[in-house]
């Protein structure tokens, strides 16, 4: 397995295509709960060109009946990002001060339930993300109300 560089250009420039609108290529996942983990996986997979296609724990969308977890649910990502050994983008867990353009932050419940998933599109003067569900493109961190956040460094790609 080869690791790559994660393309952030190509990351934030589909986030700037496609953040006010829906690519037709995917199913909108906003009537059965929200399209913001499905948005932020395109946008990880124009920056990393590879999917992981290991059944459950997998990274991949082929239909919306065919597609893992991780591709739409906002801590299966979390979780796949984190500890994704194989074929696909791969995360650390870093402060928000380390974030740079096509990371990922995911918001957090004071419960500690992550329900939401952003993708970094700038970082200077302030943090600026694009979003689903409620769809935003390079809104303030700072306008979200949220308990808690995971912010995500895409580290690399792995490619068989």
């Amino acid at each position: 397995m080869r690791t790559l560089p994660y393309d952030r250009a190509a990351a934030v420039a589909y986030a700037r295509r496609w953040a006010l609108g829906r690519n037709p290529a995917y199913y909108n996942f906003d009537p059965l709960g929200g399209d913001c983990t499905n948005f932020i996986s395109q946008c990880l997979y124009a920056g990393s060109g590879q999917m992981n296609y290991t059944p459950v724990t997998g990274w991949y969308y082929i239909t919306a009946d065919r597609r893992t977890a991780a591709w739409t649910g906002v801590p299966y990502l979390q979780r796949f990002l984190l500890t994704n050994g194989g074929a696909g983008p791969f995360a650390r867990a870093v402060s928000v001060s380390e974030l740079q353009p096509g990371d990922v932050i995911q918001l957090a419940d004071a419960g500690g339930g992550f329900y939401h998933s952003l993708l970094v599109t700038a970082v200077s003067p302030q943090i600026l993300v694009a979003a689903h569900t409620m769809d935003a493109l390079d809104r303030p961190l700072a306008s979200y109300g949220f308990a808690a956040a995971q912010y995500l460094h895409i580290a690399g790609v792995r490619r068989p």
